[in-house]
């Protein structure tokens, strides 16, 4: 009997062995960045069996097999419909400031999305001008609602947004909404679900986590874009779920969530409608292009220029973190970010640092309180070089600043749903927009100082002082940033 057990231990060892040099030569042959792939060697070396099963679950950009297909099948026809574009007179790239150029050539020769004018922009910095001013919209609609949001969380006005809608698909409003099935496993749970597919609205949940598809889908890619466009006319996208925050985690100790939608209206509305209904056929099969936008600008007063940057799987690989790297390299005078999670990859750290060591006044607006402790203590490792470098950190304690922005040389500005970490650059499906209209990045510029106002700024002298475990804990989340 001794020697079966003997046999099969040397044969769970030689297996285990096995695996492990097969998930090595996996992460080797994957070329992720050296970061990466040697945070996951750690990971699988140091906790045997859990570390492969984790690699199996988290380790690659994986979309699933139908999905994944559906989305490399999708880029050809959604770039041709975005290529129509550069024939409507909203494109004006003689007239579109030197200033994004380079990241209008960039998205229009990788994703065929160019800068379009003719818009208006309105910053909304309050939940309840968000909320009521989305319900006001939603009352006006006459033939289409589509919205997409990683939270829906009940309570508060955002049951009046899902009161709205009840309404107007009353009214014969085609409505179409997508959430994710994680971010608001909550809501598919809830009475306001139920009424609103009574309503006949077509609401769908994406990326559903089914423990039978453990090793078949990644688990933590998810649909964090929050969009709504309504009748082709007028769009929101921003850092904002939709919930109320008054009714929404009041007893996490962070404080309440702080947001911003910018509410637009002008060719771009069917840029961002196009990317709804791209993430709608993802997960449902179904392709219905939005109509191509009405392009009558004939003022230079007019212009108001944006470029839609998207990302995600099926869409080309780094471009907002590319267009990041643009943005932030060729600053002149200052960079102001706001972010609740940093944790930068290695070529967007290097990015800031070398900015502000060029003597650009670079500025980094960060929640004191983080609703992830790893990615809070994550974030502080970088704090250190940061400071170095000479970029001035500041400490929002005014609640969970979840606001996503960055205002370049205060011309124009970056404004969407991107954190400053490696899910939002390398794996969910995000939007931003580059904003260059001189009026709105001067509003949200001052949004920003307001932030600064409500924050504590980090001390050098002072930060070199923290204690050993400070350090200790900094280090330990340090390693696992790069897969964060």
């Amino acid at each position: 009997m001794e020697g079966v057990y003997h046999v099969l231990t040397l044969i769970g060892l030689a297996v285990y062995w096995i695996l492990v040099a097969g998930v090595t030569v996996r992460v080797v042959i994957k070329r992720s960045s050296v970061s990466v792939s040697l945070a996951w060697l750690m990971i699988i070396y140091i906790l045997p069996i859990i570390g492969v099963l984790f690699y199996f679950l988290f380790g690659e950009l994986n979309l699933g097999r139908k999905r994944g297909d559906r989305a490399r099948a999708m880029f050809e026809p959604y770039k041709a419909w975005f290529y129509q574009l550069l024939d409507c007179n909203a494109h004006l790239p003689e007239k579109t400031p030197t200033h994004i150029t380079h990241i209008d050539d960039l998205c229009t020769n990788r994703m065929g999305i160019p800068a379009l004018c003719g818009n208006t922009l309105s910053l909304q910095d309050t939940p309840e001008k968000i909320l009521k001013s989305m319900v006001e919209d939603i009352q006006q609609a006459k033939h289409s609602v589509r919205m997409e949001f990683y939270i829906w969380n009940e309570g508060g006005l955002a049951n009046s947004v899902a009161s709205a809608l009840i309404q107007a698909a009353g009214r014969g409003v085609k409505c179409q909404v997508l959430l994710d099935a994680a971010g608001s496993r909550k809501f598919f749970n809830s009475a306001w679900y139920k009424m609103m597919k009574a309503a006949g609205i077509d609401i769908i949940a994406a990326l559903q986590v089914k423990p039978w598809r453990l090793f078949l889908r990644r688990l933590d890619l998810r649909q964090h874009r929050k969009i709504i466009v309504i009748d082709d006319n007028i769009a929101y996208t921003g850092s904002m779920n939709l919930v109320d925050p008054e009714h929404f985690k009041q007893n996490a100790g962070f404080g309440m969530w702080v947001d911003i939608m910018v509410r637009i209206t002008g060719p771009t509305v069917n840029v961002l409608s196009a990317i709804h209904c791209w993430d709608w056929e993802v997960e449902t099969g179904d392709r219905s292009f939005p109509a191509q936008p009405e392009c009558n600008i004939e003022q230079d007063h007019l212009l108001h220029p944006i470029q839609v940057v998207p990302s995600g799987p099926g869409m080309p690989d780094n471009l907002i973190q590319q267009v990041l790297n643009i943005a932030i390299s060729r600053a002149s005078h200052s960079v102001t970010f706001t972010t609740p999670y940093f944790v930068p990859s290695a070529e967007l750290l290097e990015t800031i640092r070398t900015t502000a060591q060029r003597g650009v006044r670079v500025e980094l607006i960060l929640p004191k309180r983080n609703d992830s402790i790893m990615v809070g203590w994550a974030s502080k490792s970088y704090f250190s070089e940061l400071l170095a470098a000479g970029v001035i950190i500041h400490e929002f304690e005014g609640g969970l600043l979840h606001t996503k922005s960055v205002v370049i040389d205060k011309q124009y500005c970056l404004v969407g749903t991107v954190n400053l970490d490696v899910r939002s650059l390398w794996l969910n499906f995000e939007v931003t927009l580059v904003v260059d209209d001189a009026e709105f990045t001067q509003q949200l510029d001052w949004l920003q100082e307001r932030y600064i106002e409500q924050s504590t700024v980090i001390n050098a002298e002072r930060w070199s002082k923290r204690s050993l475990l400070h350090r200790f804990l900094e280090r330990c989340f340090y390693l696992f940033s790069p897969i964060l």
